[in-house]
């Protein structure tokens, strides 16, 4: 429970919803209670009154005792119904309260552990794989919200019934009440061990359809490659596989739920014949009145319930605490990154990495080792090398996505982990590598960095990334919605689409990470000359792997193994002969000479 203690604040917080919830679960069980006794008062009176209608057999007055004997009949069977109906009111109020609090509970957990999520570093988003993060905020927090709602109220429901059903049949008769007792710890024991079985296989099962629906999933996504390489056959024999997989696990659920509903049936069936027979030697022996045996069952009936429930209510509080730890870890996460204060500043736009060296932290890998250099506000600074140099760490560190080991990032001579985080990244466009877009209209998707959407603008940043006459040349313009992760475009489409996403944003400073790759060079030579315009007095940083793409730079830097070999303009490198140069000789050559 110790997990489960976190909860604690959220209880507090609607405590005005629970407490009128257990009010209404202890009065529910009141009213639960007395048709019992009803029950017992009307069995009592038809073996009193049998007798008495005998002795009148043949006599007027017969007549009249069928009558009044009727109408006590009548009298008791609307009480029940009337405490029944009283019941099921109370019952409503209580799920009103207590099922409407845990959904309370899970709309503010959801959204606390996704604002957590939003909170926390890159680094924490590259340790753990999207599946996990997105069942600890569903998942696993529906599983609390079971404990939150059905676990408590059936756990209040369960004492209080038992405290007031017991304690009335111990009044009545402590032997009968014993031995009418005795089958329910065993039918608890029984449905807690069971229970467990069956979750425990219910896990396999959801294991093995996730695995199931991910194999599919992944297949149709690739099914171009399986038609290209003629392998249907042995992806029909891997879904066969994995189908068997699924179908043993659920067979051996089957197997479990066959043999647990009859067991309980009979543990409850034992308990009503030890009452019977108990309670009819105690009707002989005087103690007791056959009404009382009548009430008797009642209680047990109305217990079984609870005794089931019992069992239940357990394996939901176990899964909700092993749930609620999950939770915990992720929310015990503190972000690397942290904004040291809410002051806006105003970006120019120098940029200075001083004696940089940096080594992931999931990895270990050394990016950039005493990487120096200086970007002036209104400068085009370039970076190229091969894969695997550093040329993304540079941009990462810049965007404080993560911090350096050694050295320094300066924005206007201001260290970046001294200033406003967010003010900062307001003013910096960002286009990464690997291209994304969200599920949505085009239009939305450039305006993404807007709360409200201006088509004048959005269309001019659409002029400006060369990407305006593809999109009016679709049915609905703008308005197209974009698959998931983009699939409606094409890779060079994507990728000019997500420039005019962060040409949209007018930044003070400007990334393009690689963003290039897919678009033809009179595209990009078009997308350069209007960024000339567009950056004029605002930094731009190219990363890329074409020198076509950065010839025209104020500095590029020249990247290898996280070390810079070379810096200056294009022609001072050419003029160098060094790394530079040999990338020019063998990459630029034919693009060159190209029309």
């Amino acid at each position: 429970m110790k997990h489960l203690a976190y909860l604690n604040k959220f209880f507090f917080k609607y405590r005005w919803k629970l407490i009128p919830g257990v009010l209404f679960v202890i009065i529910s069980n009141v009213f639960g209670i007395l048709p019992a006794q009803v029950v017992r008062l009307a069995f009592n009176l038809v073996t009193e009154n049998i007798g008495i209608f005998q002795l009148f057999d043949g006599f007027g007055r017969q007549s009249i005792v069928s009558d009044i004997f009727g109408s006590s009949l009548f009298l008791f069977g609307v009480l029940v119904l009337v405490l029944s109906l009283l019941r099921g009111l109370f019952l409503f109020f209580m799920r009103q309260t207590i099922i409407l609090m845990s959904r309370h509970i899970e709309y503010d957990m959801k959204n606390e552990i996704y604002t957590h999520y939003q909170e926390l570093s890159l680094a924490f988003f590259r340790r753990h794989n999207t599946g996990d993060l997105m069942n600890r905020v569903t998942e696993d927090v529906s599983r609390v919200r079971m404990y939150l709602g059905p676990g408590i109220m059936y756990a209040i429901n369960t004492v209080t019934l038992f405290m007031l059903a017991i304690g009335v049949m111990v009044s009545v008769n402590p032997k009968l009440a014993f031995f009418s007792l005795l089958p329910m710890p065993v039918l608890a024991f029984t449905i807690f061990y069971v229970n467990n079985i069956i979750n425990s296989r219910s896990e396999k099962i959801q294991q093995r359809l996730s695995a199931l629906s991910s194999f599919v999933q992944e297949n149709f996504s690739g099914i171009r490659i399986i038609k290209s390489y003629v392998r249907e056959n042995f992806v029909r024999g891997s879904f066969a596989a994995e189908s068997e997989n699924y179908k043993t696990h659920s067979m051996e659920l089957v197997r479990v739920q066959a043999l647990f509903y009859p067991m309980m049936l009979l543990l409850i069936g034992l308990s009503s014949i030890i009452t019977i027979y108990i309670g009819g030697v105690e009707v002989m022996k005087g103690n007791i009145t056959p009404g009382n045996i009548a009430e008797f069952i009642v209680y047990l009936a109305q217990l079984t319930f609870p005794v089931i429930s019992l069992g239940w209510v357990t394996s939901l509080t176990q899964r909700a605490a092993a749930s609620q730890k999950r939770i915990n870890e992720f929310l015990k996460e503190q972000p690397e990154i942290i904004s040291p204060t809410n002051d806006r500043i105003a970006v120019k736009g120098k940029i200075e990495f001083k004696n940089v060296t940096f080594r992931y932290p999931e990895t270990g890998i050394l990016a950039l080792d005493d990487v120096s250099f200086v970007a002036e506000p209104g400068q085009l600074i370039a970076i190229i090398g091969r894969t695997g140099s550093g040329k993304s760490t540079i941009a990462n560190l810049l965007m404080r996505m993560y911090d350096t080991n050694v050295g320094q990032v300066l924005i206007d001579d201001k260290p970046v982990d001294t200033i406003n985080l967010n003010s900062f990244r307001s003013q910096v466009g960002f286009v990464p590598q690997e291209v994304f877009l969200f599920s949505d209209t085009i239009a939305n998707n450039i305006a993404f960095s807007a709360d409200t959407l201006n088509m004048n603008d959005v269309e001019q940043a659409a002029k400006d990334a060369a990407v305006y006459q593809n999109i009016i040349e679709f049915e609905e313009g703008f308005a197209t919605m974009i698959g998931e992760r983009g699939v409606t475009l094409s890779g060079g489409q994507k990728q000019r689409v997500s420039i005019a996403r962060a040409i949209f944003k007018q930044p003070q400073v400007l990334i393009f990470d690689d963003c290039l790759s897919a678009v033809d060079t009179k595209t990009e030579e078009e997308i350069l000359n209007n960024l000339g315009g567009i950056m004029q007095n605002k930094t731009s940083i190219i990363i890329a792997h074409r020198i076509s793409t950065i010839k025209n730079a104020d500095k590029i830097l020249v990247l290898d193994q996280g070390r810079i070999l070379e810096q200056g303009t294009h022609q001072q490198l050419m003029n160098a002969k060094g790394a530079y140069f040999e990338l020019y000789e063998k990459q630029l050559l034919e693009e060159q000479e190209a029309p």
